[in-house]
Order: C-alpha cells, then structure tokens, then sequence
C-alpha cells in the first residue's frame, strides 16, 4: 500500500537538519509496514529492523553507556545484519517498551549524527512524562489510517485517486457517481490498513467487518496497561460511546453512568492522548491561533477511522447501506466523521464554532486553516438557504472570506454569498491544494 507520508520521510532522509525521527499514531495504522517499505525502497542496503516488543532481552542493551557505537555493533550481532551509514535504516519498531532506547537517540543525533535512525510506538505520551526526554534533538511525524485518496490507490483506483488528490473542480456526473459509490464503501471498509487489505482481496465488506472488530478487542485490551492512570472499564465504555456521539457536543454523562465525571474525564483524555479518538474544541474566530480561544469545556470528538466508528456504533447494515445519500447514513454522523478523518491529516488540530444564546444556537461544523486564512466548514446537503449558521458565521467574522460546504452535490461557487460547495471526495485536496 502507497502511503502519502513516503513523501515526507523522503525528505527526511534528504534533509541537511535530520535528526532521528520517531513516528507516532494509534496502533496498526500502519507504521511498521511504511516504515520497512521505506527502508527497502530508500537505502542500498534496506532496513535494520529492531522490534523492542517481540525481543524484550535485547532491552538489556540500553543498560549502562548508551554510546551509539556500542549499541549499533551489538545489534549486528543480535540482529544479523550489518548497520552502514548511509545505506542502512536503522529502525526501532514499538520503542515505547524501552524507554531508555527513545534516550539513547540523543547520542544517535550527537554522535553519529549521519546514520538514519527512524524509531515508531504507540503510548509514547505516557513515556515521555516518565524519562529523559532529549528535547530538540528529535523529530516527529504522525501518521493516521489510509486516507480515501491512499484508499482508492489500494484498490487499484490510480487515475481516481490522482483525480481527487487535485484542487477541487467540476466533473461529469459518471465520474461524481462513480466517486461516491467508492465513498460509501470507504464509509464502512474505513482506513485501517488490514481492512482494507481484506476487502481488496475478497471483496467483501463484511470480511472487513471482521478486522475491525479485532482491532477493537485489542484496543480494549491495551486499556488494562494504562492503569493506574485510569480504570480499563470506563475506557471500555468511553470508547463505545464517543463513536456514538460523532458530531454532537460531548458530555462526560452520555459516555459512563457507572463511572464518577472526573473518572470518565481522564478516560477521555488519556483516549485522545493515544490517538484512538480525537478532541475538537469549540473556539472563537476572531484570528489565530485558533487555540487561544479554544474552550476546555465545550468540545466534539472523532474517532481514529470510520470503519472503527460503524463498528462500535453496530450500524444495520442491510439498512445503512441501502441508503443512497451519504449524508443520511447513521444521521450524517458518518459523514461529518469522513470530513473529520480527512482534514485532520492536513491541521495540527481541529476546532469548531459555537454560538449559545438564550432561545438561538448556532454551529459550525469545523473551522480549519488554509494558508493562514481560516475557513468555516460545513457538512451539510441541500441549498445555501439552509446554511442560517454558516451566513451568520460569515457576517459575525469579516476576516473569514469564504465558507466550504462538503456534500454530495457537484462542485461549485457562490461568490455573492462567499460560499463553496465541494463534494465530500475532495475535502483533503480541498487544504491541501
């Protein structure tokens, strides 16, 4: 599978500033398969791969003197292969097991500062509190599931792949079709690379079925190594239920009635500290960064991949699937999590808009950046005339220029009303572009 971020650990390799570089994301998004392919396809003499979980006795090389010298000659031994500055790709797979490896980099970037080292893990956050951390001599990256664009090039789709990775722009209602009866299938399949690898090769979505229901016994398995952080039980229950609640505001209540507030909060915050779920904070518009304003009290949430979210949420599929608007699959949850999905490959982080006054609301779906400029995001279907909040958002905010609304209608502008109506296939080349 061709994977986007290839792009980015390309040049990487290439760069005069390299340090090593850890790369970071929920488990089995795919980290070690990009990480080997890189490695194979980029160094002459491929990749040196050191899995830290399936050999815990070769911790004890991180003991004593963390001098890279010693490390790289014992790993030749243990390992059996050679370490060639570079030609090699020394790769540390699940290095959270080793906290005293992610220490040992700093020697890397000091003392053999010209050997490539890329190290992957999932639950770094909690490591990091716990070592010392060599601040300013690492680099990072984050990887996510397969984007639909990465989808559709999985399945073979090349040319509509590279359709899509373009700027937004009209096309003929064959291929606009065509595109979002892929969509509907991404919607359940989802992106988490093994289901998309079943789906490929059998062609049934229902053997993707099977996939995420195993990632999601192993997440939950993963929850009993957070205690004493926090109780494996209401993880369980917040897991399951903030997939329920894509799109709506959060509140701790609806996601445990079991477990106290402060209990089901730090379930919450240690879920979005390890990437299965996302936080996206309500703010003002008024300029960035949008985080200045971002409140710590009213927030929305997403999930890691839809395919995760159908699952949790054990959608009807006879009934679901049957439907032919995307947007009213599961209410249009299922959608606005797509264009959550989608754009936070492209932001740091994302936020939304909220209005509460006494007898009005107003909401936007997401407020995103784009070349320093920030656009209001809609998920909606139908005409302008029923985007009262996004117009209102417009005239509150005259630095905002333009609003995008993603939906299953063909590409097109609004220039009197500053608006843009963009299929929801085109969202990651939409700020990408």
């Amino acid at each position: 599978m061709k994977r986007y971020i290839e792009e980015q650990l390309t040049a990487w390799k290439n760069s005069v500033r390299r340090k090593p570089l850890i790369l970071r994301g929920a488990r089995q998004v795919g980290k070690t398969y990009t990480v080997k392919r890189f490695g194979e396809e980029h160094f002459s003499d491929g990749v040196l791969h050191i899995d830290l979980e399936k050999n815990p006795q070769w911790h004890k090389i991180f003991e004593g003197s963390l001098d890279p010298m010693r490390i790289t000659k014992e790993l030749e031994l243990l390992a059996g292969g050679k370490i060639k500055v570079g030609q090699t790709l020394l790769f540390f797979d699940e290095i959270q097991r080793c906290p005293k490896a992610i220490t040992a980099l700093r020697y890397f970037y000091e003392d053999m500062p010209d050997l490539h080292v890329i190290a992957a893990g999932s639950l770094l956050e909690f490591i990091f509190n716990d070592i010392s951390f060599p601040v300013g001599r690492l680099q990072f990256l984050k990887m996510f599931p397969l984007s639909f664009s990465e989808y559709l090039l999985a399945a073979g789709n090349d040319m509509l792949a590279k359709f899509i990775s373009e700027p937004p722009q009209n096309t003929s209602a064959t291929i606009h079709n065509k595109l979002l009866e892929h969509l509907k299938q991404y919607f359940f399949v989802g992106g988490m690379p093994e289901a998309v690898k079943v789906y490929v090769e059998t062609n049934s979505i229902r053997e993707s079925f099977e996939v995420h229901k195993e990632i999601c016994l192993s997440y939950k398995e993963d929850f009993a190594k957070y205690s004493p952080k926090a109780d494996s039980r209401c993880m369980d229950q917040v897991f399951t239920n903030v997939a329920r609640f894509v799109g709506s505001q959060i509140k701790y209540t609806h996601l445990s009635n079991e477990f106290s507030i402060p209990t089901v909060h730090k379930a919450f915050d240690i879920l979005v500290r390890v990437g299965v779920i996302n936080r996206i904070a309500s703010c003002h518009a008024s300029g960035l960064p949008l985080t200045a304003t971002a409140s710590t009290k009213t927030f929305k949430a997403s999930m890691v991949d839809i395919g995760i979210m159908q699952h949790l949420c054990g959608m009807p599929m006879d009934i679901e699937y049957a439907k032919t608007d995307l947007l009213s699959i599961y209410k249009g949850a299922m959608a606005e999590q797509f264009i959550a999905q989608e754009l936070i490959s492209t932001q740091d982080t994302l936020y939304y808009w909220s209005r509460q006054k006494k007898n009005s609301s107003a909401e936007i779906d997401f407020l995103a950046v784009k070349e320093g400029r920030i656009i209001p995001v809609e998920v909606k279907s139908g005409s302008s005339g029923r985007l009262k909040s996004l117009h209102l958002f417009l005239q509150s905010f005259p630095n905002c220029k333009e609003g995008y609304v993603f939906s299953c209608r063909p590409y097109s502008l609004l220039s009197e009303q500053k608006l843009k109506f963009i299929p929801l296939y085109f969202c990651q080349s939409a700020f990408r572009g």
